[in-house]
């Protein structure tokens, strides 16, 4: 089993040039489990992070209404934003400027294989972050994700999570609004989920800009404890 895990962090990049580079990651280790099982081998199949920020982008899940986009075609180009339908689960979510966007691409063989307990690593890595910064988060029963205000008249999503997996392969994965612009959330039903609100780190703590490399170093640092990693 190979618990290394390959991080990368590509900066700003575009979603769909994003896509198509973890289905690549994804079709390359999902091969080699075949030529494995085919041939009798036992060659090592590799795992990665990638961290990335995406220019305003609206994405839907498979299992998605598109009803909960309340922009047209001319209105999402107003807001210098593009839209895409792609094989994750979860409804819609927005991906901006000042959000850390996490996309495990691992072969869960390496590690256990249990997408819910997978899920709930994400989700813990999250809440363990949020607690160093001194807040406190949970799940929301039945709501993928991290929540702040659970079980009150205040509840409001921290991050968004979305995943698809395939031979114990995962891509797509987390994304935790930092310094993001909550504005961009008013133009969808976040994860078709209506009547809650969403936020960010920097409106949490109440400070003009959160240092987002010392956000990811914790992320990085709960990840490898939960899944008893190494990142390289």
């Amino acid at each position: 089993m190979n618990k290394k895990i390959q991080l990368q962090d590509l900066g700003n990049r575009d979603y769909k040039s994003t896509w198509e580079y973890q289905e690549e990651l994804f079709k390359d280790i999902v091969d080699l489990k075949i030529k494995n099982r085919r041939e009798e081998l036992d060659l090592p199949t590799p795992n990665y992070l990638i961290f990335v920020e995406h220019p305003h982008v609206y994405t839907l899940g498979k299992s998605g209404d598109l009803e909960n986009l309340l922009l047209n075609e001319k209105q999402l180009e107003a807001k210098g934003a593009t839209f895409y339908k792609i094989n994750r689960g979860g409804d819609i979510t927005y991906h901006g400027p000042g959000q850390i966007v996490g996309y495990p691409i691992l072969d869960l063989e390496n590690f256990f294989t249990d997408i819910h307990k997978y899920l709930r690593f994400l989700e813990e890595a999250i809440i363990l972050t949020l607690a160093e910064y001194g807040l406190e988060s949970g799940r929301s029963e039945g709501e993928t994700g991290v929540w702040l205000g659970v079980g009150t008249p205040f509840a409001r999503k921290i991050c968004a999570m979305g995943v698809r997996a395939s031979r114990w392969v995962t891509m797509h994965g987390f994304a935790l609004n930092v310094n993001v612009d909550l504005g961009y959330f008013d133009n969808i039903i976040p994860c078709g989920i209506r009547g809650k609100g969403v936020t960010s780190l920097q409106v949490e703590l109440g400070v003009e800009k959160v240092d987002e490399e010392e956000v990811k170093a914790k992320i990085l640092k709960h990840l490898m404890q939960l899944f008893e990693a190494e990142f390289v």
